[in-house]
């Protein structure tokens, strides 16, 4: 019995050999056909159709030689940087910043705009998602994805805002407007869930499959990444553990009210951090500043460090003791003003209470982690929509 040929194997073969070849370019580029052949372990007749194939889809070009042996000297590709483009934007409640990244992850246009002054949401963010672009000198055409980064939950079946707790003018409806404004592709994403995507890429969290970024800045939140996934929930709620019930602390009956604060929240929240500081006699404009003060102080800020040790594990805890986690980061600006002798305190304090004993960590993104994630979340969506249609 003849064997049954399967309909569209070779485009198909194609498609992975060509998203194969532009993998190896981008992370290690650039190439000559011959190499590209090696890594790919395709002949050097298929690697010559395939680079041929790329460059005149605009996906490849040339940009060097490679002095060999006898003969001409080989011709050296790269992906075309200007292929497709990218907008990751950090919404805060003061303000909002745009980074313009090309298909090889780039950033080549960055902008930072106030949002005090204006109750405007849709026209704040084209402001900054356009000013971002022409300072890119990218047309708005080629900008595949915008996604962007803000506090509160974001609905994983609709994609809209439904609760944003200091965002108050961000709301339902708010996605299709954006869309319809910038006509392209726009992703809302919880700020805390894009910096564990920054984590895992760049930071702390490399090749780990299973871990929580416990995040302290303006307010105290998680995100969860299980088997190389991040956890949204039902809701979009997952990780919203500044409304964790803990004893002690007022349990509010109405959350989801504007200006309400969860119970976990009012313990190791901003507003509290600055409380324990000032209770040992330091303070500061902001809780990081009072933290910072704490660490540099040695023995005498040692106190403030021990109490919100204390109290950051009890949010670790009752997560290790769902999820069991071999690894905690810790993010946000409180956190990282704490640094490793926060970071131990709160390892230690963990094993102390609860029947595990994981990693605590600092994060290790440098900058912008909210940013960078989102950022890296609308690259790998438009490289597979691009990569991924190379045969057309």
């Amino acid at each position: 019995m003849a064997a049954t040929r399967l309909p569209g194997t070779p485009r198909l073969l194609r498609a992975l050999n060509d998203r194969a070849a532009l993998e190896l370019l981008l992370a290690r580029g650039p190439l000559t056909r011959a190499q590209l052949g090696a890594m790919t372990g395709l002949s050097k007749v298929t690697a010559s159709q395939l680079v041929e194939r790329l460059e005149e889809r605009g996906l490849v070009r040339r940009v060097g030689e490679q002095a060999g042996g006898r003969g001409p000297n080989a011709q050296l590709y790269a992906v075309t940087p200007g292929s497709a483009h990218v907008i990751g934007v950090d919404v805060g409640p003061d303000r909002v910043v745009a980074a313009c990244a090309d298909i090889t992850g780039a950033i080549i246009g960055r902008v930072e705009l106030s949002t005090k002054d204006t109750d405007d949401p849709v026209g704040v963010v084209h402001s900054a998602v356009v000013q971002a672009a022409a300072r890119a000198g990218a047309d708005m055409s080629s900008v595949r994805r915008v996604v962007l980064g803000t506090p509160g939950l974001v609905d994983p079946t609709t994609g809209e805002i439904s609760f944003a707790w200091d965002l108050p003018r961000w709301h339902r409806g708010l996605l299709g407007e954006l869309r319809k404004d910038l006509s392209t592709p726009v992703v809302f994403g919880n700020d805390v869930n894009l910096a564990a995507v920054a984590e895992a890429h760049t930071g702390a969290a490399v090749g780990v499959d299973d871990f929580v970024l416990f995040w302290v800045g303006r307010g105290v939140g998680l995100a969860s990444v299980i088997n190389g996934r991040l956890h949204h929930g039902a809701s979009g709620a997952a990780g919203e553990i500044g409304y964790l019930p803990v004893a002690g602390a007022e349990i509010p009956r109405h959350a989801s009210r504007h200006g309400v604060k969860g119970a976990y929240q009012t313990i190791a929240g901003a507003d509290a951090v600055k409380a324990i500081g000032k209770e040992h006699g330091f303070k500061g404009a902001g809780a990081a500043d009072v933290v910072r003060a704490a660490v540099a102080a040695g023995e005498s800020g040692a106190p403030v460090l021990d109490e919100l040790a204390r109290r950051l594990a009890l949010g670790v805890a009752a997560t290790c003791a769902v999820l069991d986690p071999p690894l905690i980061v810790l993010g946000g600006e409180v956190n990282q003003a704490g640094g490793p002798a926060l970071a131990e305190r709160v390892e230690r304090e963990v094993a102390t209470i609860t029947l595990v004993s994981p990693r605590v960590v600092l994060s290790e993104v440098a900058a912008e982690p909210v940013l960078t994630g989102a950022l890296r979340t609308a690259l790998d969506a438009v490289r597979d929509e691009v990569f991924g249609s190379t045969t057309g």
